[in-house]
């Protein structure tokens, strides 16, 4: 059985000296899952090396052995301390080698396509567009990582005052032709053993982190002191947001929606501990109804007196577009140094870095154990695989 005790006092500094080695004691930047690639390198023991994860990624989610619970362990140890989570964090807010190439693609053409993410310019704003169609734009390993590119690209463009974050139309026989918010986590891929527990972590210290507090620079830390590039986001609903659809929705300074759609954060049903809804959704919708959501599968229609408190304006199929565009303009109007400094204000009230940091502490390890239970088999099969058989 997969040890899921959290490293004892010895184990925990033998984490803690490795980082310091890999870092240079904190000279050098590497994002998770590269600490964790050149950790398995440098300490075979502590951490599971290539060959073994592959094999690991090759079995479906049943059969899987738990070697993946090392590298959770490992996190835990990091981010429980201070100083080193929060140069892990840092590490991960930083542009990706490839972000000023990107940002040069779309500054020339006007738009940059990932394939599974689009960025486009609409005059002074950016709508960045989940495109994975065939899957009801839900998130899995090249989606996340398509979606960290687009919003470091849309974060260093120049041009743009405010940026757009929707899913695109979708080809599912039911809902051809029509955008679609998200599905949330591919739970196909989940199932089937395609979802590594690193895309837990990698997509929340991302694409996700990135939206919510920008892009830091390596000289400084990017806490509520340090000047980070960042935008306003509006975040929209088409039809439905699912789990990660809805999570996106919490790092949004507006939301706007479709009348007759809905969201929802099936944990339960699902089996897991979804992201930083837990950290977020309290403080926006309160936390008896946040409970509701997470722990009951509670689905929020936007009619519902409740959604206003996440939804700032809701909207007919036919007023969409403008609506979205005057929530934009609205909320860009004071300039995007006003902005970027309420943005700042803001976190340091409700979610100042170190609080994220503490959060992922927990996190790393419950996620795992949870990504590693059979009771998220059980749960997968009752609620996900039987309705799909079902039609």
């Amino acid at each position: 059985m997969t040890d899921i005790r959290p490293l004892d006092e010895a184990r925990m500094a033998e984490a803690r000296a490795l980082y310091d080695h890999l870092t240079g004691n904190g000279s050098r930047f590497l994002r998770v899952g590269e600490l964790l690639t050149a950790g398995a390198e440098t300490a075979p023991g502590l951490l599971p090396d290539a060959q073994t994860l592959a094999a690991e990624a090759a079995r479906p989610l049943s059969a899987k052995t738990g070697v993946e619970m090392a590298q959770a362990l490992f996190l835990q140890a990091i981010f429980a301390d201070r100083a080193r989570g929060l140069h892990l964090c840092h590490a991960m807010q930083l542009p990706r080698p490839e972000a000023a190439a990107n940002a040069a693609r779309l500054a020339r053409d006007g738009v940059l396509d990932l394939g599974l993410v689009r960025v486009e310019r609409h005059g002074r704003l950016l709508v960045v567009e989940n495109r994975n169609a065939g899957r009801l734009n839900a998130e899995d390993v090249p989606t996340i990582d398509a979606l960290e590119h687009a919003v470091d690209a849309a974060l260093l463009d120049e041009e743009s005052t405010a940026c757009i974050l929707r899913g695109g139309v979708v080809d599912h026989p039911r809902y051809a032709g029509r955008r679609l918010a998200g599905a949330g986590l591919n739970l196909t891929d989940l199932y089937e053993g395609r979802v590594p527990y690193v895309m837990y972590i990698e997509r929340e210290m991302g694409w996700v982190a990135k939206v919510f507090r920008g892009l830091a620079a390596p000289d400084r830390l990017p806490d509520e002191l340090a000047e980070t590039r960042e935008k306003a986001w509006i975040g929209v609903i088409d039809g439905f947001a699912i789990g990660a659809a809805t999570q996106a929705l919490l790092v949004c300074d507006a939301v706007v929606a479709e009348a007759g759609s809905w969201f929802n954060v099936p944990a339960r049903k699902e089996g897991l501990v979804p992201g930083c809804t837990n950290l977020r959704l309290p403080r926006i919708m309160g936390d008896r109804l946040a409970r509701q959501i997470i722990m009951n599968g509670r689905t929020i229609r936007v009619d519902e007196p409740e959604a206003r408190l996440l939804i700032d304006r809701v909207a007919e199929p036919d007023g969409l577009e403008t609506a979205i565009d005057e929530v934009a303009a609205d909320l860009v109007d004071g300039g995007v140094v006003s902005i970027a400094g309420n943005r700042r204000a803001f976190r340091v009230a409700q979610e100042p870095l170190d609080l994220f940091r503490a959060y992922l502490a927990i996190y790393t390890r419950e996620v795992a154990v949870c990504h590693l239970s059979p009771a998220l088999v059980a749960n997968l099969e009752r609620h996900w695989t039987g309705r799909k058989a079902r039609g």
